[in-house]
């Protein structure tokens, strides 16, 4: 995905409660919105974004449009990407929650076809502080600095995000990929920007504890990330015969302890084996990631030596 501070930014589903209440906070931090959808005909603007029934008849009023935020009803969101994708927006971010799957199998299918990205569904956007605020994060929480962030979370971020600026730890990019089952854009994807990015040093993970998506991001962290990573799977504690996440890590994790190979999950095993820092609780996030920087600190004065 790419984005500038002058990305232009459509809003699908700007009159729904979530619209209402980001819309203007996001135009008033800097956020380039140009436009609003909505089927309600008789609104005309709101916090002086002029709105539209038709993406169409928003790209040929405002011109060529980078970003498509989604807002609209579960039900309604394939239309909404599938009409965005028409239109000719290449960047889909789905703040909707409880996407029906198929429909975003479908979606995930056309976004192959015309080249798109997505982001999401569940997502609470992108955001890099202090320069680019798209979604539903609360952007007072962070603070520019050298912690990259990616989460699976529903709003945990925005917890962990403040915690982290309070012990002077700000961020170069928080991205949240959606809670939903079935996603965009995944772990593997924003490790790797985060990994070429200069301005991030270290990376914080929050994901599900019995997921597919964090395994195969343990994987990949084994593989081809160098920077630091500390990840955090809140109700990694709860019982063992507690089914979490998808169908395929239910069944793999399932078959793991009925074989008796390890009392340990599975996730926590790969992350461990990838190098990964394994952080208990928020608190531990801030203690192990400050830890990195003060080991790269200790590493950087002997070599000066």
């Amino acid at each position: 995905m790419k984005w500038e501070a002058d990305s232009k930014v459509l809003i699908q589903g700007i009159t729904n409660p979530l619209g209402i209440s980001y819309a203007g906070r996001m135009k008033a931090q800097g956020t380039n919105i140009v436009a609003g959808i909505t089927l309600e005909e008789q609104i005309d603007q709101i916090d002086d974004i002029p709105i539209f029934t038709l993406v169409e008849e928003a790209v040929k009023t405002v011109g060529e449009i980078d970003i498509s935020l989604i807002l609209t009803p579960p039900y309604e969101v394939l239309d909404a990407g599938l009409e965005a994708m028409a239109a000719g927006i290449k960047q889909l971010v789905i703040v909707t929650s409880w996407v029906p799957p198929l429909d975003l199998i479908a979606l995930l299918e056309q976004a192959q076809v015309t080249n798109s990205f997505v982001l999401g569904s569940g997502s609470e956007g992108l955001l890099v502080p202090e320069q680019f605020w798209l979604g539903i994060m609360e952007p007072e929480f962070y603070t520019t600095g050298p912690v990259g962030m990616i989460s699976r979370c529903d709003r945990l971020m925005d917890e962990v995000a403040k915690t982290l600026s309070q012990a002077g730890l700000g961020q170069s990019l928080a991205i949240s990929l959606g809670c939903d089952a079935v996603m965009g854009s995944n772990f593997e994807q924003w490790l790797q920007i985060m990994e070429e990015d200069e301005t991030t040093e270290a990376i914080v993970l929050l994901g599900h504890p019995y997921s597919s998506a964090e395994l195969l991001a343990a994987q990949y962290i084994g593989s081809a990330i160098e920077k630091p990573v500390i990840a955090y799977l809140p109700g990694i504690q709860a019982p063992i015969n507690r089914n979490f996440g998808d169908a395929t890590s239910i069944i793999a994790s399932q078959l793991s302890y009925q074989t008796g190979k390890t009392n340990e999950n599975q996730t926590i095993t790969a992350f461990k084996k990838a190098g990964v820092k394994m952080a208990n609780t928020i608190e531990d996030i801030t203690k192990l990631t400050k830890g990195v920087f003060s080991s790269r600190r200790r590493k950087s004065r002997t070599v000066n030596k």
